[in-house]
């Protein structure tokens, strides 16, 4: 596919292909009892008891597809969830020591209900912290105080992300997009917190100031494709301009 837009239409597109810091989910197997420094970073322990990885020889075969994928002229990374930041950490580490230097943009699943978030993790053999994973079966009865939870966790998460420099902030919020609107404004890159130099907020195109667009976006049922990429648009803009403060 990237091979097809690269040469049908150049560099016209702005091309993002998929990684997975864990492992695809079909390459994730159940894990063998002696596992390596790597493969117990990226394991998952399900409720159960069973333990599941990527192995590193399949690690590898990952790696070197994306590799393909960036060679054939992606232009960046956009990963699979994860709730431990030291597995985004060792992926990015892995991908360079792999020759892929592109920007990787982190995927972050803002907590919203422990249904959702189980089917998730669970659909997506992804991995959970055990803290994490008692943290939101602690709160599983009482939904107002788990999503405050995960917006707390998810700025948590962010903060520790900007640390590592990463190039960007990318959310999958499944139309519910207030708690992550919530975590940009907690991260001072909300538009409501851009002013201009006289300290007043900053209008666009359309006459509406950024007060107006944020409202906007956080009425239920009007997100749209444009209003998220919007969104994702300003966090990155904003991570630029706090780095190059």
């Amino acid at each position: 596919m990237v091979k097809f837009i690269r040469a049908e239409h150049g560099d016209y597109f702005n091309i993002s292909v998929a990684g997975y810091p864990e492992g695809h989910p079909d390459a994730i197997d159940v894990a063998p009892e002696a596992m390596s420094a790597a493969e117990k970073l990226r394991c998952r322990v399900a409720p159960d008891g069973t333990v599941t990885v990527c192995s590193d020889a399949s690690f590898r075969a990952e790696l070197d597809y994306l590799k393909s994928k960036v060679d054939a002229g992606a232009d960046m990374i956009i990963t699979q969830m994860f709730f431990d930041v030291a597995v985004y950490a060792a992926f990015v580490t892995a991908c360079r020591q792999h020759g892929i230097h592109c920007p990787i943009v982190p995927g972050i699943m803002v907590l919203q209900a422990a249904p959702g978030f189980k089917k998730m993790t669970k659909f997506c053999k992804t991995r959970v912290p055990p803290a994490l994973g008692s943290k939101v079966d602690a709160l599983s009865d009482d939904d107002v105080k788990l999503k405050q939870f995960g917006v707390d966790f998810g700025v948590e998460t962010c903060n520790q992300l900007r640390a590592l420099n990463a190039p960007g902030l990318h959310f999958y919020t499944l139309n519910l997009e207030n708690s992550t609107l919530a975590i940009v404004d907690k991260l001072g890159l909300g538009a409501h917190n851009k002013t201009n130099g006289n300290g007043k907020h900053t209008t666009s195109s359309n006459g509406k100031t950024a007060d107006d667009d944020a409202k906007t976006l956080s009425r239920p049922g009007l997100v749209t494709y444009a209003a998220l990429a919007a969104l994702i648009a300003a966090v990155a803009v904003a991570l630029r301009s706090h780095t190059r403060a």
